[in-house]
């Protein structure tokens, strides 16, 4: 009993560590977007840097590029309980820079700032599935240099490194009424009556937690071009760890039961996954260029989270969430087909597995399998390249029929409670720009 209450006094760290892991952001220049990111085998300028930086020997002299993507989630749930709900807040607004320099035929360099995972879920505080979160919101900043070598006419290779860094925020609810009473019943050996009696349900505590943390990884890159018609792309982003600290804090809580929920540091580890990705690009005509490609996510190293903290919650200074993600696959088509010299226009469609199993589906990560549709444009005065996209990307229904709800409420009624179980939807609106000056 005295474990469960633990999970429950820092499930916000743990809600917040699903939810890093739970999405990736591949919104990383209107150019790719355009063609749903199937890029990794041919230029779209700066942006290569993050889909493939063994393309900048392509990008001549010096560019920088600086992009924005205007991301709506529409997401709702019929609950299984009766009545439906819809998420709040739901705009999101990743962005990114790029520089690079062709120093010479063989040799390029770059430099990127962009934000590889985040978005956001908020619900109203008085949902159903409000003791596993309300909101929870997280940014990461991969700041990535990268250097680009062409060993000859038919093969570059690239490398860099990364430093990540991490922030989070996450919300949730504590059933306070249950705690109270799992409280009286321990004290009064199971028959009640230690506490004073209560005259009505108390107040959900409110809980938050904030952290943040840095951690650093490297990518790779390669490009082959077979013929002057076919090129293959690929490149690795590694595995990225990192030590989160930060602080739990409680309010609206009864004086009886604050001792259980004082405000406390912490500190987790998370790890984000490493990703590859390969494409073949195909020049079919002078001015088309189709690409296909995949991209494996290794959300299988999402096994657990431990969590600890300074200052211990009934005794216990630790504790163990099962994660049990899955590594996915993802795959895609896109194309650009170039009017003239200063215009071009592109489409993509991408296909994605979600990486969280049944068993541990919840309101703060509601992934499901994913179907993008893009289109784009581009146009160039020489100097100037400004590129444009917009993508719709709908997401299968979700059934949540698992146990996980309010542990606390369970204790007291002996089966799950308020586990907002039901039918998860959501479709995600994409608009970007891009805009790229050469010197």
């Amino acid at each position: 009993m005295k474990k469960t209450v633990l999970i429950i006094a820092l499930l916000s760290l743990s809600a917040g560590s699903a939810f890093a892991s739970g999405y990736g952001v591949f919104t990383q220049g209107a150019a790719g977007l355009g063609q749903a990111n199937a890029v990794v085998a041919h230029p779209v300028g700066p942006s290569s840097l993050y889909f493939n930086p063994a393309l900048l020997n392509d990008i001549p002299g010096r560019q920088i590029e600086v992009g924005t993507t205007a991301i709506y989630a529409d997401r709702s749930v019929d609950l299984d309980s009766g009545g439906s709900e819809d998420s709040k807040n739901n705009w999101n607004f990743p962005s990114n820079l790029y520089y690079t320099h062709q120093v010479n035929e063989k040799l390029s360099t770059g430099f990127g700032l962009f934000f590889p995972f985040g978005l956001s879920t908020e619900w109203d505080d008085d949902y159903e599935g409000r003791y596993l979160g309300t909101s929870g919101e997280i940014l990461t900043l991969n700041i990535n240099p990268v250097i680009s070598y062409r060993l000859n006419d038919k093969l570059s290779i690239a490398g860099g490194f990364s430093i990540v860094y991490l922030d989070s925020t996450i919300k949730n609810k504590v059933n306070q009424t249950a705690a109270y009473t799992i409280v009286d019943l321990q004290l009064s050996g199971g028959v009640g009556g230690a506490l004073p009696p209560l005259t009505g349900p108390l107040n959900d505590i409110n809980q938050k937690f904030n952290g943040e943390g840095w951690g650093a990884g490297f990518n790779l890159g390669v490009l082959y071009k077979a013929t002057d018609y076919i090129s293959i792309g690929a490149t690795y982003r590694s595995q990225v760890n990192i030590d989160v600290e930060g602080r739990a804090t409680f309010n609206n809580v009864d004086p009886i039961l604050a001792p259980l929920f004082s405000d406390t540091n912490g500190d987790t580890d998370i790890r984000l996954p490493a990703q590859a990705t390969v494409g073949v690009a195909f020049t079919l005509y002078d001015n088309l260029i189709i690409e296909v490609g995949g991209r494996w996510e290794d959300w299988a190293s999402t096994k657990k989270l431990k969590i600890n903290l300074d200052t211990p919650v009934l005794g216990e200074n630790s504790s163990t969430t099962p994660r049990d993600w899955n590594s996915t696959w993802s795959y895609n088509i896109g194309g650009q087909y170039q009017i003239n010299e200063s215009f071009n226009l592109s489409a993509g469609y991408l296909y994605g597995k979600d990486a969280v199993p049944g068993s541990t589906f919840e309101p703060l990560v509601p992934d499901s399998d994913a179907h993008l549709f893009t289109l784009g444009g581009g146009w160039n005065t020489g100097a100037w390249t400004i590129n444009a996209a917009f993508g719709y990307e709908h997401h299968e229904d979700r059934k949540k029929d698992n146990d996980l709800g309010d542990p606390l409420g369970s204790l007291l009624v002996g089966s799950p409670t308020n586990t907002a179980n039901g039918k998860y939807k959501a479709d995600v609106y994409l608009s970007s720009v891009s805009v790229a000056y050469r010197f």
